[in-house]
C-alpha cells in the first residue's frame, strides 16, 4: 500500500539521521541551551533577515499552538481563527483546556480576511456590555490553511496592518510552512512573514524532521517569560540539542526549501493529472495537498494500491479525499499513481 494519506508518514530526512548518529554520544547541556541549538537560532535569523527575533524549539504542533497561545492571550481573551484552523478541529479542544475560547469565523477556503477580523471586533464592541463576552485577543491563521491554499502578500499585509491597528497579535501556524513558501502561487517569503507576524512557527515535522517546531518571536513583549510557558506546558525538552540539531541541518545549504520543493513539484504532477482526466477539485489548493472529487467507484479502484485521507462525502456518488505529498514522496510512486487515474474509467 502506498500512502498518500499524510505528510509525515516517513521519518527523517537523510543527511538528519546521519547527524544525529554522528554527533549521538556527545555530551551537551539541557533544555535548548546547547551550541546545537544556537547554530540553529543563527542560521534561522539569518534566513529571517532579522537578527533580533527569539527562536524556541519544541516537539510537535499542537503543543506549539496551546503554548503560544496560552502565552499570549490574557485569562478573558479568546481568539480568532477560520472555522476550518487546526486549533478548531483537530486539536481535541487544547486551546479550551488551557481557559481560552476559539473564537472560529466562516471561512470558504480555510483563509481568514482581514474586513472579517475587523468586524469581528466591531461584533464585540458593539455587544450590550461587551466585558460579558470572550474578548478577541489575538488573531490565529495557517501558511498554508488546512485545505492546503495561502495567503497572498496583500492579503497577508492587510491582515497585519488590522491586527496592529487592533493590538491583536498575529500568530501564523507553521506546520507545513515550507510547502507554502515554496508554491507556485505564494509571493510571500521568509523576511517577509518576520515583519508582518508577531510570532509564527517553521515546521519541521512535516518538512523534514523527525519531530520539531521552530517558534520564531517577533514581538518584544511576546519574548518576555516565554520559556517558562514552554516548560508550564510540557514543552521543554531535556535532550533539546536533538531539536536544535535538526534544524541546524534543514537550514544549512537550503535544504528545507529544496525538499519542501520536492513535495510541491510532485503535487502539481499529480493535479495536472487530475486535471487533464476532467476530474474535479473540492477546492483548488497549490501546495502539497490535493482534493479531488473522486466518484466511489474511482476510490475504490484506488483504494486498492494507496491510502488517502477521506475528506468530505460530496455526495452519494461522489467523496472528495485528500491527495497529499511530502518531502520523502518517491517519484516512482507518483509515476504509478498518475498510471492509475489515466487509467480510471467514470
Amino acid at each position: 500500500m502506498i500512502q498518500f494519506q499524510c505528510d509525515y508518514s516517513e521519518g527523517a530526512h537523510p543527511l538528519i539521521m546521519q547527524r544525529l548518529m554522528e554527533t549521538n554520544m556527545e555530551q551537551t547541556v539541557g533544555y535548548g541551551e546547547d551550541e546545537y541549538c544556537d547554530e540553529a537560532r543563527r542560521l534561522i535569523r539569518q534566513a529571517c533577515d532579522n537578527s533580533e527575533v527569539d527562536v524556541h524549539f519544541l516537539v510537535g504542533g499542537t503543543q506549539t499552538n496551546t503554548t503560544v497561545i496560552a502565552h499570549t492571550l490574557r485569562p478573558y481573551q479568546g481568539v480568532l481563527c477560520a472555522v476550518s484552523g487546526h486549533i478548531n478541529v483537530h486539536e481535541t479542544g487544547a486551546i479550551e483546556a488551557t481557559g481560552h475560547k476559539v473564537l472560529a469565523i466562516d471561512s470558504a477556503d480555510g483563509k481568514l480576511t482581514a474586513a472579517q477580523i475587523e468586524e469581528a471586533v466591531e461584533a464585540h464592541r458593539r455587544e450590550d456590555g461587551p466585558e460579558h463576552m470572550v474578548q478577541p485577543g489575538m488573531v490565529y491563521i495557517s501558511l498554508p490553511t488546512e485545505v492546503g491554499t495561502v495567503y497572498t502578500r496583500s492579503e497577508l499585509e492587510a491582515i497585519s496592518a488590522v491586527c496592529r491597528r487592533e493590538r491583536l497579535p498575529l500568530f501564523v501556524d507553521g506546520a507545513r510552512l515550507g510547502y507554502g513558501l515554496c508554491s507556485p502561487e505564494c509571493d510571500i517569503t521568509l523576511p517577509l512573514l518576520t515583519r508582518l507576524a508577531d510570532v509564527f512557527y517553521i515546521g519541521g515535522t512535516k518538512v523534514g524532521a523527525l519531530f520539531g517546531e521552530a517558534v520564531v518571536i517577533v514581538d518584544k513583549e511576546l519574548k518576555r517569560d516565554f520559556r517558562y510557558s514552554i516548560k508550564r506546558h510540557g514543552g521543554m525538552l531535556a535532550k533539546g540539542r536533538l531539536l536544535g540539531l535538526q534544524f541546524a541541518t534543514l537550514f544549512t545549504d537550503g535544504l528545507y526549501t529544496k525538499i519542501a520543493q520536492h513535495a510541491i513539484d510532485e503535487a502539481m504532477r499529480i493535479k495536472a493529472t487530475l486535471q487533464a482526466k476532467g476530474i474535479g477539485f473540492l477546492i483548488d489548493s497549490p501546495t502539497n495537498q490535493q482534493f479531488p472529487i473522486l466518484s466511489n467507484a474511482q476510490l475504490k479502484t484506488l483504494e486498492e494500491r494507496y491510502r488517502f485521507s477521506i475528506w468530505q462525502q460530496v455526495d452519494a456518488e461522489h467523496t472528495a479525499v485528500r491527495i497529499c505529498t511530502s518531502w520523502a514522496t518517491k517519484s516512482e510512486n507518483v509515476d504509478r499513481l498518475i498510471e492509475d487515474i489515466r487509467a480510471l474509467t467514470r
